[in-house]
């Protein structure tokens, strides 16, 4: 079985890593192009990349495959299948026709729900208690192919985004070695999707960051948990603004207004939401360092209202 393997990010690395590893002939890795980052603006290297040059890899890095050059060059690859995870890009219906098998992906959820670019981030800023990791066939439509097979996984109730998509990373990998052995050995199935219980999972922005106190608790936390590594909760406190990445519980109750203020403690900041007490225990100041907020407030004095 001769691949092709697309993708970007960590998640897309762990799968590439394990299908390497697992003996699968990888005839090329496509990634999106290197990024400037940072103050320096220095072009950055995909983690994708990074793997794939290290492997001796050929690598190729296509803007675009609306360009005949670019198509004639993936054809010229002759890949049985296309493995995707997280490449970023949509693949037009000519590149989906060139493995003979068609190409597949590992997504983030339990399809049909949470089609898009966000679907681990949403399975928490959502409420979800379980997620898990579909293999696919690619279609022309946005995550709307057959299925092939789902893995599910309970989503513990502090975890974040970034430590789901670690474990998630694990399990799609071993996920699209057992896709690519099924259809090598005539055994993968076809399930269509239900369109009428599609949901999604659209990209995230600055514009969801600042946190909503009078929700519930829970909603609160999931929103924290869900926007870390980006781009993270904010909310002001006394004046000031913070991007906060971590909130819990407490057994307090108080009647005063969500967003209130209420004390320190040696766990950090109390303070009011819609239905009870919580607790900022980790954040970080514009211009400062993540940090624990008890540690943050011996230093920085703020106005208590409780």
């Amino acid at each position: 079985m001769r691949l092709v393997y697309m993708g970007t990010p960590d998640i897309a690395r762990v799968c590439l890593q394990k299908l390497y590893e697992a003996g699968f002939e990888i005839a090329g890795v496509y990634t999106k192009p290197d990024t400037p980052k940072n103050r320096g603006m220095k072009l950055a290297q995909s983690e994708v990349k990074e793997y794939a040059v290290s492997m001796g890899l050929p690598v190729y890095q296509p803007a675009t495959f609306k360009d005949d050059a670019v198509y004639e060059e993936l054809r010229s690859l002759a890949p049985d299948l296309i493995v995707v995870v997280a490449y970023g890009k949509i693949l037009p219906q000519r590149v989906l026709d060139i493995p003979r098998y068609g190409c597949i992906n590992m997504h983030a959820s339990i399809l049909p729900e949470l089609r898009g670019a966000g679907p681990v981030q949403w399975s928490i800023l959502n409420h979800c208690d379980e997620t898990g990791v579909t293999a696919m066939y690619l279609t022309a439509g946005m995550d709307e192919g057959d299925i092939i097979e789902i893995r599910k996984t309970p989503i513990e109730p502090m975890e974040t985004s970034s430590e789901l998509m670690e474990r998630l990373a694990d399990i799609a990998a071993e996920l699209a070695c057992d896709t690519v052995r099924a259809i090598e050995n005539g055994t993968a199935v076809r399930t269509p999707q239900d369109n009428a219980r599609a949901t999604y999972a659209p990209m995230l922005s600055k514009d969801m960051s600042p946190i909503d106190w009078s929700g519930t608790a829970r909603e609160v936390i999931d929103h924290v948990r869900g926007l870390i590594p980006w781009p993270v909760a904010t909310t002001e406190l006394d004046g000031k603004k913070f991007k906060i990445f971590r909130v819990e519980r407490t057994e307090n109750r108080t009647d005063r207004a969500p967003g209130t203020l209420l004390r320190l403690t040696k766990q950090g900041l109390e303070i009011a939401c819609g239905d009870s007490v919580l607790c900022i225990t980790q954040l970080q100041a514009e211009g400062g360092k993540r940090m624990a907020a008890a540690d943050y407030f011996r230093g920085h004095p703020i106005r208590i209202e409780g």
